[in-house]
């Protein structure tokens, strides 16, 4: 038999070899499994290599959520996210043909809301995202509402006579004022994160809850926490709760960083109709709005978007306002400590457009300058943050108080000269 000539099989081996490489470069890496559950859904996000083909169905006895991704594999095996919600655990594992398979083992049956692929955005790769719904609550709006105000106020609960005196007397006198207070970021948008590790999201919250305990030591005015636990919430899902739970004013808390770690101290951001204040201003606010896109938010969800951007005479007259109450808390966060910037700012926040309540975006510091962030972990500066906002706004409601309001009877009977009918108000 005539050998065949050496050439040829050095051909061979060479087309061996490339296929085998092409076929190890066309194998989708999951490089992270995330999962988040909280009152909008349970979310499950992998990040990806790559685009991938994947089917996702349910399946039952026993209940569990099935995703297959074709041509795929876990670059971390043993590195899934514990049960959330309803998801009790998080298992995978190789599929035939180079498959890989995720599955959610299920506490009650659940159905997959949307399934969606999202592209590379500048911030994060490829993800694909599977979203579960949320739990429904047999609890009454009602019951909800308070259920929140409840969960806002880390302090005593008065007794149930009192808090029943309390309602007649808000009744006959005037409302309460509600302060939406928004902790920035949280779930598996960490937000910034500085050297120290000192992760935004942790910060906001611990700052944010100090701010409703101040705000709701206040007569006339409670606070509502949007973010009362570490869970993700889409931008427009935080000023659509504020909105259901009747608030007059919307306040989100950051920490947020800049590329230069010299630069410290707070600032306060309310909405620009004509585009930001400057361009380091443009491109915070740029940062804050793809915190959706860390969290897999579905390009469907810009419709909502857009719709905001589409401002009336009521967004104008409600940013007009906005900047009267930023203002009135610049001047207070300037009493214990330098700030950022001397005036109010001014940038197409997304959490900021809302078309009927005033708000504004408060830079407690920067978790990139290494002074602010170790002053950001410690209590006592957490705990001054929050007494300084709650001035500020305490201050605007009283020189602008809402008709209605039991701030506006105080004001009104101080301003008729009625210093007694003032003050048996403003104990009450």
């Amino acid at each position: 038999m005539r050998a065949r000539p050496a050439s040829w099989i050095g051909h061979f081996l060479a087309f061996i070899g490339l296929t085998v490489a092409f076929s190890a470069a066309a194998t989708t890496r999951v490089t992270d499994v995330r999962l988040w559950s909280g009152p909008e859904g349970t979310r499950l996000v992998l990040d990806l290599s790559g685009p991938v083909k994947h089917e996702v169905f349910a399946i039952e006895n026993p209940d569990r959520i099935v995703v297959d991704l074709e041509n795929a594999e876990l670059a971390a095996p043993g590195d899934l996210p514990d049960g959330q919600g309803p998801v009790k655990a998080v298992r995978a594992g190789p599929q035939p043909n180079h498959g890989l398979r995720l599955v959610l083992d299920l506490s009650s049956p659940q159905r997959v809301t949307k399934t969606f692929s999202v592209g590379p955005d500048g911030t994060s790769g490829n993800r694909l995202v599977v979203e579960l719904p949320a739990a429904k609550s047999a609890a009454p709006a009602g019951a909800q509402a308070q259920a929140a105000v409840a969960a806002a106020t880390p302090v005593r609960q008065p007794e149930a006579s009192k808090a029943v005196k309390k309602l007649a007397v808000a009744d006959a006198n005037g409302r309460d004022l509600v302060i939406a207070v928004d902790a920035g970021h949280g779930g598996q948008d960490p937000g910034a994160i500085g050297r120290g590790g000192t992760r935004e999201k942790d910060v906001t919250l611990a700052i944010a809850r100090r701010l409703a305990a101040e705000i709701n030591g206040q007569e006339g005015m409670r606070a509502v926490l949007i973010r009362d636990g570490d869970y993700f919430i889409t931008l427009g899902g935080r000023t659509r709760k504020a909105r259901q739970l009747g608030a007059d004013m919307f306040v989100s808390i950051h920490a947020d960083s800049v590329r230069n770690r010299d630069i410290s101290g707070a600032s306060v951001y309310v909405l620009s109709l004509r585009g930001a204040s400057d361009e380091a201003s443009r491109w915070l606010a740029e940062r804050e709005n793809a915190a959706d896109l860390m969290g897999g938010v579905s390009l469907d969800d810009k419709d909502d978007v857009l719709a905001s951007v589409l401002l009336d005479v009521t967004q104008k007259e409600s940013v007009s306002n906005s900047v009267e109450a930023a203002d009135s808390v610049l001047v207070a966060l300037r009493r214990i400590g330098a700030v950022h910037r001397e005036r109010v700012q001014h940038a197409g926040f997304v959490v900021l457009k809302s078309p009927d309540i005033p708000s504004m975006l408060v830079e407690t510091a920067f978790i990139s300058n290494s002074l602010d962030e170790r002053r950001l972990r410690d209590v006592d500066q957490q705990q001054r943050l929050a007494e300084a906002i709650r001035t500020g706004v305490r201050n605007y409601f009283y020189d602008k108080p809402p008709p209605g309001t039991k701030i506006a009877a105080v004001v009104a009977a101080r301003q008729g000269g009625n210093a007694d009918a003032a003050q048996q108000l403003a104990e009450r």
